[in-house]
């Protein structure tokens, strides 16, 4: 029998500048569907499977008053977070995510864990991994 103490992974918050230019840029640069931006521009959700991917300014009264402020990415230091996203044709993906304005880090490159791994920064200097699904061994 499940446990209703059984958590489900529902959420991933992407701290932002302009959410509803962040999300126009996921949904062309990486290829997601928006499901929501709400009227006032301060929550923004993209369709990708059973976890969201959401976003929502930088600064808020509501979250900066009772967690701090969130730590903005300096010139040689990147966030704590790292968002990663999975295509089946991995060389197309980086392609389509330069021509729509993410930064290029690094090409696509076999690893030897079975993955080809490229790296792009979005409009907010954010590290987006973009990879191969890892093949079995």
């Amino acid at each position: 029998m499940a446990s209703n103490l059984n958590p489900e992974y529902a959420y991933t918050v992407v701290y932002v500048k302009d959410v509803a230019k962040s999300v126009e840029f996921y949904g062309r640069a990486f290829g997601y569907t928006v499901r929501r931006l709400d009227d006032s521009h301060r929550w923004g959700e993209l369709q990708s499977g059973p976890t969201t991917i959401a976003f929502t300014p930088l600064h808020q009264h509501e979250t900066d008053d009772l967690t701090g402020e969130v730590q903005e990415r300096t010139k040689n230091r990147r966030n704590q977070l790292e968002v990663c996203f999975a295509y089946a044709d991995i060389d197309a993906a980086f392609k389509r995510a330069v021509e729509n304005g993410a930064e290029a880090v690094s090409q696509p490159e076999e690893k030897e864990w079975g993955q080809k791994v490229g790296y792009v920064r979005d409009i907010d200097g954010i590290v987006v991994r973009m990879g191969s699904y890892v093949k079995s061994r």
